[in-house]
């Protein structure tokens, strides 16, 4: 074998290994802080979906217990083609027009090697889901960056906004993506349909893939709309749009992620999946197709989880804005999902300006380390040319119990007195 000197790590993966959540989820186990940093419920999901789960262990049928479809189970990419032809406009076919993968971060690692190739550039809208530009990166292509910009008051994730000119010129011979994150993590902001019309104009224009990461698609507040652009005239054929069982049923842990479009646009992601995962775990496809069959017949109503998960949410978010206003620092309301982000600049949090250690960390690991509770820093969503753009923000998460949001304003409480 040969020694660890003759090694080599392929130059597109250097620089790739640091992750946020890596180093903070760490340091908050380390500190046995409170943990409103990483997007996972801290109680139980919705009965019927882990009822349905327990009826598939104890199937009489050994099929459910063995391979399935390596594209996607089945009865599950059926139902999830029931539920997006409506809200696509288009015609879906479960077969040619979905798969299904290893969470959300799977589909998006899918379409990035699937299309991204080395020279071409991908647009990243800041701030972004990190995994964005690594997978871009590995792939050998270029992240190109640009960020929304608070207007106004900047206190509704509505206020931040692209600049039409700038955006424009981002585009480019090269361009071969665009990532739109809506509703966007962390900021929670769910763009408007002139927004949208404006992105789908320059992609059509310049003949550019639209991958359409809309994970917290569900998680909507009231006066708020979730456009989908792959909806749009003529978009449907360029769009790639991403969702997750985590997110959409509160089980982050079962890991299945799919990609609705164009047939000639999930071929490739179909062979991919194929030739690195082969196949998702069929008692949790079994599992999600019959909560979805459950629910397509009744979203809207009062018994539907997923129309009806922000309207549980929206409490919570209340709560979190008002005890982190009391605390001095300054919430942006967000608009859709369930994390907030927030101005820190009158907290009394000390710095050590003589450090190298990256000072929009710094704080957020004080937090932890001193009052025990973890976040998430923002700047960690952001390229390195415009990171000091979310120097003073910090990322919360509400979707936890109420014990746990209520231990949180306790501590912020400290800063005020």
């Amino acid at each position: 074998m040969a020694s660890s000197s003759k090694l080599k790590v392929a130059k597109r993966i250097e620089g790739t290994d640091k992750n946020v959540w890596v180093e903070f989820g760490k340091l908050a186990v380390e500190n046995k802080a409170l943990n409103l940093g990483q997007g996972f419920p801290d109680f139980f999901p919705p009965k019927y979906i882990t009822d349905s789960l327990v009826s598939v262990a104890e199937s009489t049928s050994p099929f459910s217990h063995q391979y399935t479809r390596s594209y996607g189970h089945p009865r599950l990419v059926s139902a999830l083609a029931q539920l997006y032809s409506p809200l696509l406009g288009q015609a879906v076919d479960p077969m040619s027009d979905v798969v299904v993968t290893i969470g959300a971060y799977g589909s998006l690692f899918c379409t990035v090697q699937a299309f991204i190739e080395p020279g071409d550039e991908a647009i990243i809208i800041e701030p972004f889901f990190d995994c964005y530009e690594p997978m871009v990166k590995v792939a050998g292509g270029e992240p190109v960056f640009i960020p929304l910009r608070p207007t106004g008051e900047g206190k509704s994730s509505a206020d931040w906004k692209l600049d039409p000119t700038e955006l424009e010129s981002k585009f480019n011979a090269k361009t071969k993506a665009i990532f739109l994150n809506n509703p966007n993590n962390p900021l929670g902001k769910v763009y408007s349909l002139e927004e949208l019309e404006m992105i789908a104009d320059l992609a059509k224009k310049w003949d550019v893939l639209v991958i359409a990461d809309e994970v917290y698609e569900w998680m909507i507040y009231k006066g708020h709309k979730h456009i989908k652009i792959a909806s749009l005239p003529g978009m449907y054929e360029r769009t790639l749009t991403i969702g997750s069982a985590g997110k959409t049923f509160s089980v982050t842990g079962w890991k299945l992620g799919w990609t609705v479009g164009p047939a000639h646009l999930v071929k490739p992601l179909q062979t991919l999946f194929q030739n690195c995962c082969y196949v998702c775990a069929t008692p949790l496809q079994e599992a999600v197709a019959s909560a979805f069959e459950l629910e397509l017949g009744r979203l809207g109503n009062e018994s539907s989880y997923l129309t009806g998960l922000a309207d549980e949410l929206a409490p919570k978010r209340e709560f979190m804005a008002n005890f982190l206003r009391e605390a001095g620092m300054e919430p942006v309301m967000p608009e859709g999902g369930y994390f907030m982000i927030a101005n820190s600049s009158n907290l009394d949090i000390p710095i050590d300006e003589s450090s190298s250690e990256n000072k929009h960390f710094q704080k957020v690991k004080w937090l932890t380390r001193n009052k025990k509770l973890a976040a998430i820093p923002p700047s960690a969503f952001y390229g390195a040319e415009n990171a000091q753009l979310a120097k003073d923000l910090i990322r919360f998460c509400f979707i936890k119990d109420d014990d746990t949001l209520q231990k949180a304003a306790e501590i912020m409480k400290t800063f005020k007195n």
